[in-house]
This record gives structure tokens, C-alpha cells and sequence, in this order.
């Protein structure tokens, strides 16, 4: 990857969008309902970076997350994420939370118990609820013990919801509650 900069692209779940910088990418922005919300939110987070138009690499990231928003299963394999800043904890989760399939979920404890600890759950949600690279991270696809959960981006609930039903993952039992 090659310089820097911040994208929106259309996805099925509505406008998306990328940071990224030469080490890699250094945010995705799951839709905020519009272009502009979504850019807004990409600025908040990155007021160093301007708009730009993506090179290769970015763009192959981002037609792998319009791929899996319309019900493919892309490998994000490829994907070299930009880590300056995220704590190593929370890169311990995000390493577990990538390595979980389409289709598939875990829960806080799951994650945790990987870790060496079930004590971590609540830690555990807090990393991934810090998230800065949805879907690439797939944080929605962990669960409460109890199959529910929240979901920080918009939409909340029903924006993971929905992406689990794109995914057709298996078995799922969710509370809102």
C-alpha cells in the first residue's frame, strides 16, 4: 500500500468505508445510514487522512468486504492491517476474532478462555466493541454466553443481526436482552 487516505464505497448494507496508510489499513467504517455520516465518522477518527482514490490493495480490501456484505465468502487472508496505536491485548482478540469462519460464532468466554483466562470476557467485549476494523475483525460474530450482546457500530444489534443473517450463520439464537 502507498500513501494514505480515506474511501467511501458502496456496500449491500449501505455506505462504507477505508483508512489506510502505508503500513497497512488503519480503519473500515461499517455503514453510518449515509455517505456523508460515514465519511464524518472516517474523519473523527482519522483528521490526518483526506479522501483519496485507493490503490490495489485498498480496493481488493474493499470488493472483499462488498463481497461478504452481499453473502460471499471472501478471505480477508490478505488483508495487512496498520496496528500503530491498537493496545496489544486488543490485538490479541482481534488475532482469535479473525480466525473465526463465515457462518461461525464465538462468545466473550470462548475468546477469553484462549487467552488463558475467562476472567477476560468483559475485557474482551471492550476490545472488540474498540474495533476499528469491522469486518475485517469480525466482531460481529461473537456472542454473549447467553447469545446476546451488543454491536458498536450503527444500528447496534440490528446492524450485527443483519450481518449474521448474511453470513447464514448457523444455529443462531440471539437476545437483544
Amino acid at each position: 500500500m502507498h500513501n494514505a487516505g480515506l474511501h467511501i464505497f458502496d456496500t449491500a448494507i449501505g455506505p462504507c468505508g477505508s483508512a489506510w496508510r502505508g503500513q497497512g489499513i488503519a480503519g473500515l467504517q461499517l455503514a453510518e445510514g449515509t455517505a456523508a455520516a460515514t465519511l464524518a465518522r472516517l474523519r473523527k477518527r482519522f483528521p490526518d487522512l483526506d479522501e483519496a482514490t485507493p490503490d490495489a490493495d485498498v480496493s481488493a480490501v474493499e470488493a472483499a468486504v462488498i463481497a461478504l456484505l452481499a453473502g460471499g465468502n471472501p478471505s480477508f487472508d490478505f488483508v495487512q492491517l496498520d496496528m500503530r496505536g491498537v493496545p496489544e491485548f486488543h490485538q490479541q482478540v482481534y488475532a482469535i476474532a479473525r480466525g473465526i469462519a463465515r457462518g461461525h460464532t464465538l462468545t466473550y468466554g470462548d475468546i477469553a478462555r484462549r487467552l488463558g483466562d475467562v476472567g477476560l470476557s468483559r475485557a474482551v467485549g471492550q476490545a472488540l466493541g474498540a474495533n476499528p476494523f469491522a469486518p475485517v475483525v469480525p466482531c460481529h460474530r461473537v456472542l454473549g454466553a447467553s447469545g446476546n450482546g451488543g454491536f458498536s457500530a450503527h444500528g447496534g444489534v440490528g446492524t450485527k443481526l443483519r450481518m449474521l443473517a448474511i453470513e447464514d450463520t448457523k444455529g443462531l439464537q440471539f437476545s437483544m436482552f
